[in-house]
């Protein structure tokens, strides 16, 4: 039996990615009971479908399993861990995101900026896909910050936002500040997006009736009234018909802020 102090003495599993194998399809093994018809690529997508219908809170092996139609054990044939699996299905949902670059390739190879090209549109579209995502798999919010986020399709969402970044003409001490800027700001607005459509579905009501439903209830409580009053004034500034528009033309000027400063700060020098 392992003891405690065995248990301490071992490395600190950081990464699925680290592990050597995370490539593989199943693991190498002489026996053949394992089930057929299952593979890594399967259980990761239903893994992910699982997670966009019930979150990182109810996810289970068994669940998962139960899902597939194989016993819980017949999945670590394929993972070690749940956080393995975990990990792999955050990266997989990475790949969404549209990334090439090619025709900038040779602009950032050897350091030096374009300047015929448009680094703006390309920030706009990253950050648009970020948040995109953040929506579309409301889990991954929490999951970016528990993981090293070190897998291929990660790494290239990653590769692609510093590719972008060398090319604002910014110095490169203050590029790590812009992406920060930039991609933290998505990270919250996508985060808090995610989870406002997801309680708008678990609740059984557009967007829109969620809203008029909370800001009706607000109104009629004294309490809220004065607060009420200033934000139903801004909502009207907004000049928007629904939740979404008016939510699409804040992240908008919000983002056009953004890539405003990182113009001002290249000015500045």
């Amino acid at each position: 039996m392992e003891s405690a102090a065995d248990k301490a003495n071992q490395p600190r599993r950081t990464s699925v990615w680290l592990e050597g194998k995370p490539a593989a399809r199943g693991r190498k093994s002489e026996r053949s009971d394992h089930p057929t018809g299952l593979d890594r690529d399967r259980i990761i997508s239903v893994s992910v479908r699982l997670l966009d219908a019930e979150g990182p809170a109810k996810f289970s092996m068994r669940r998962l399993a139960a899902e597939l139609g194989v016993t819980a054990m017949s999945l670590y044939w394929y993972v070690d861990t749940k956080d393995d699996l975990l990990e792999l299905a955050l990266d997989s949902v990475f790949s969404e995101i549209g990334t090439s670059d090619d025709k900038h390739e040779a602009d950032y190879a050897d350091g030096t900026v374009d300047p015929g090209s448009d680094w703006r549109d390309d920030l706009r579209a990253l950050a648009g896909s970020y948040r995109a995502l953040l929506v579309r798999h409301p889990w991954v919010s929490a999951l970016v910050g528990k993981f090293l986020n070190i897998g291929p399709h990660s790494m290239e969402f990653s590769a692609a936002v510093l590719r972008v970044m060398r090319r604002t003409g910014l110095p490169p001490h203050g590029q790590t500040g812009a992406l920060a800027s930039v991609f933290q700001f998505v990270y919250g607005f996508g985060t808090i997006e995610g989870h406002f459509v997801q309680r708008c579905a678990e609740a059984g009501m557009t967007q829109d009736q969620y809203y008029r439903d909370a800001m009706g209830r607000m109104s009629e409580q004294q309490e809220y009234r004065g607060r009420f009053d200033q934000s139903e004034e801004m909502t009207e500034a907004r000049g928007a018909d629904t939740v979404e528009e008016m939510r699409e033309r804040d992240f908008t000027f919000a983002l056009e802020l953004l890539v405003a400063g990182i113009e001002a700060m290249r000015t500045r020098g």
